[in-house]
């Protein structure tokens, strides 16, 4: 089990099968607002759904393959934030996050991610984590230039989302940089 300690209302921890009929409301909340960054979204559309997806995950945390964190606000689950696509010969991962719409705009992805990266290079020991997104979602965009990501390129036509193609944009984090960031003080990981 990870849990990440934010402040006294925001924890970082592993999703529990107890939270699907949660994490089924938190999305459903909001579907209209995630609808347009996420195609598993109109996947979604059962608690049920919530529940093999949390599965899914608690056994690809086992096996190291990734892992999926329910963001809690005074513990309510508000959001996600995960890690995929682990190469353990890279020593790197991608990230990916969301929040509810009423949520949105707080800082809390921010503060969440800082958190997050901090024990991805310091507990997992990645070497490198990016954050892919379409280049239309510029508040993603700004969030990873704010933490440091370098944007290493664009991958045209990767990604398939309501039926068209869409284009990714590919950002990166190594663990030497992550080391020299002023954001990155004050932000080190802590169990609870």
């Amino acid at each position: 089990m990870v849990s990440i300690l934010i402040d006294d209302e925001i924890l970082l921890r592993s999703l529990e099968a107890d939270d699907a009929d949660d994490l089924f409301k938190a999305i459903d909340h909001s579907r209209d607002h995630l609808r347009v960054w996420f195609p598993w979204v109109d996947a979604t559309t059962k608690q049920e759904h919530s529940h093999q997806f949390i599965q899914q995950m608690l056994t690809r945390q086992k096996s190291q393959e990734g892992v999926a964190l329910g963001i809690f606000h005074k513990m309510k689950l508000i959001g996600g934030m995960g890690m995929h696509h682990w190469d353990h010969d890279l020593k790197k991962a991608q990230i990916g996050y969301w929040i509810s719409q009423d949520y949105e705009g707080k800082g809390i992805v921010y503060e969440c991610l800082l958190h997050f990266i901090d024990f991805l290079f310091v507990k997992v020991g990645l070497n490198k984590v990016e954050i892919q997104f379409m280049p239309e979602n510029t508040r993603s965009a700004a969030l990873a230039k704010r933490i440091g990501f370098q944007i290493e390129g664009v991958i045209r036509h990767n990604y398939i989302h309501n039926g068209s193609f869409k284009d990714l944009v590919i950002t990166g984090l190594l663990k030497s940089e992550w080391k020299a960031l002023p954001e990155r003080r004050g932000k080190e990981f802590k169990a609870t």
